[in-house]
C-alpha cells in the first residue's frame, strides 16, 4: 500500500533544523510533523503545520532578539 502526503520542502541553517527536530520530537505541535529528514540543511514537513509552525519560528526569533538603544 502506497502512503501520499502533501508535504513541504524546507530548507534552513543547521541551527534551525535543530530546532524543527526538538519541535518535533516533544510533539510541541500536536504531532510529529517532519516527514524526512533529508540532509544537513533540508527537511520534509507536512504542509498543514507550515503557518503554525512559522509563527512558532516568529516567537523564537522574538524571543532572541533585542532592541539597540543608544544611550
Amino acid at each position: 500500500m502506497v502512503n501520499v502526503h502533501k508535504g513541504v520542502l524546507v530548507e534552513c541553517d543547521p541551527a534551525m533544523k535543530q530546532f524543527l527536530l526538538y519541535l518535533d520530537e516533544t510533539m510541541a505541535l500536536g504531532k510529529k510533523f517532519i516527514l524526512k529528514d533529508l540532509d544537513d540543511t533540508h527537511v520534509f514537513i507536512l504542509a498543514e503545520v507550515v503557518h503554525t509552525l512559522q509563527d512558532r519560528v516568529g516567537e523564537l526569533m522574538d524571543q532572541n532578539s533585542f532592541p539597540i538603544t543608544q544611550k
